[in-house]
């Protein structure tokens, strides 16, 4: 595991302890889990995004910090955002890291992000050119995530 993902698991971990709601002192932060405040702040805007359900507040100074909310948001709005916010391309690390961001707010249950998951998936798509993986990877998140939006 990265030091990317050991941050984000640490947040997440914080956020669920904290059922939604965190405030972070982004050197400390760094200082306890060992890596640069540079990496916390790359984390926290790639990952921590309103596409991805968050909504990240600072304050920079000596007393600064860095708050990270959980947004709450009805189901089908949330799903809409995330289609908007995918585009015509997706990798699948950030295919995989929205659908465990739905999952996490209960917009997905396990047994649907399991099936996604599985259909995002590298392995599937190995036999495809390289150039035109993450174009189909995307449609077809954007259109499993279209069927979990309720009309």
């Amino acid at each position: 595991m990265g030091i990317s993902d050991e941050v984000a698991r640490y947040l997440l971990e914080l956020l669920e302890e904290s059922q939604g709601d965190i405030q972070i002192q982004r050197n400390e932060l760094a200082s306890n889990i060992g890596c640069v405040p540079s990496q916390i702040n790359y984390v926290i805007t790639s990952r921590f995004t309103p596409e991805h359900g968050y909504i990240v507040e600072s304050r920079r100074g000596g007393g600064g910090y860095i708050r990270i909310t959980r947004i709450k948001t009805e189901k089908s709005t949330a799903i809409m955002n995330i289609i908007n916010a995918i585009g015509a391309r997706v990798d699948a690390l950030s295919a995989e890291m929205i659908v465990e961001s739905l999952v996490r707010r209960d917009i997905l249950s396990e047994n649907t992000s399991r099936l996604m998951l599985s259909a995002i998936s590298d392995r599937v798509y190995s036999d495809i050119p390289v150039n035109l993986r993450c174009g189909l990877r995307a449609s077809i998140l954007k259109n499993m995530l279209l069927t979990q939006v309720e009309l």
